[in-house]
């Protein structure tokens, strides 16, 4: 999977500014940019937002299309499968990228697990439209971050993460967010995300939920539990998410055969890797690296 620098260097060539730390980025895009990032979809462990301004977009997102007008965002989680179909000549928005260790460090995102179930670690609604009003400030507040990533400043970095954490929080109290909050123990956030945290480290190697409460020296019903009272998931999917998500990448970037991606991935032969991944996305690995 590609981290947010290394999806920029292969789309652009080259770094936004010569002391970028690689970790969030926010653009105004168009059409021919929205295009290019056809060949990082769903191998980048970045969240992203996209905000319509003018024209519009039509895309294909785990197997739905949605077209986007102005005042629509587009949300974007990682490994998420998403196909740029078509787009309007005039098409223009902003969009708002962050990796996805930088997310799961901001000082709000706890607060904003707290406020829904898991709005940020598992962002499923793809597509919000912001009333007018809503949609004004969030663009304000994606040109501010542009400006101040411009800006020379010894704290500019921190004022940035800031700023990031704020548009999240906006996002999260957005209208079509009320009356989804629930309460959630502090345990079992903390739980939960030291869960994600671990799973990025260890998942190539360790496919069962026994390890990760080992780990975490919690019974394997108790952290099921905790993950479904969380995130509406279970420990399984986010496992199986991230080997289907690493398995397409290998596919997509590496000359390493079938045999080879099983190996690495820790399956026990070829044949259970290729029943996984068929499972997964609904044709075999041979032909997904074909289609691609």
């Amino acid at each position: 999977m590609y981290n947010l620098s290394e999806a920029w260097m292969r789309l652009n060539g080259g770094v936004p500014a010569g002391d970028w730390d690689g970790q969030m980025l926010c653009q105004e895009t168009d059409a021919a940019q929205t295009f290019r990032t056809n060949e990082t979809q769903g191998f980048i462990r970045c969240y992203s937002f996209t905000l319509v301004t003018a024209g519009w977009l039509t895309l294909v997102y785990q197997g739905r299309e949605l077209t986007f007008r102005p005042d629509d965002l587009f949300t974007y989680s990682p490994g998420m499968g998403v196909t740029i179909v078509a787009a309007s000549e005039d098409y223009r928005g902003f969009c708002l990228i962050a990796g996805e260790e930088v997310v799961f460090e901001l000082p709000m995102v706890r607060h904003l697990i707290r406020l829904h179930n898991a709005p940020i670690v598992n962002l499923q609604l793809a597509k919000r439209t912001l009333p007018a009003g809503d949609a004004r400030q969030l663009r304000g507040q994606m040109q501010q971050f542009i400006r101040l990533s411009h800006l020379s400043h010894p704290y500019r970095n921190e004022m940035l993460r800031l700023l990031c954490a704020s548009i999240l929080l906006y996002l999260t109290g957005l209208p079509d967010m009320a009356g989804q909050t629930r309460h959630i123990g502090s345990r079992a956030e903390d739980l939960f995300m030291d869960f994600i945290r671990m799973l990025p480290r260890y998942f190539t190697e360790h496919h069962d939920i026994r390890f990760y409460a080992d780990r975490l020296h919690v019974t394997p019903v108790y952290l099921s539990r905790v993950v479904r009272q969380v995130a509406g998931r279970t420990v399984v999917d986010y496992i199986n998410q991230m080997l289907v998500m690493e398995a397409q990448w290998l596919l997509h970037s590496s000359t390493d055969s079938v045999a080879q991606i099983a190996d690495r991935l820790h399956f026990a032969d070829t044949a259970s890797f290729s029943k996984f991944f068929s499972r997964m996305q609904g044709l075999p690995p041979r032909e997904y690296r074909r289609s691609r």
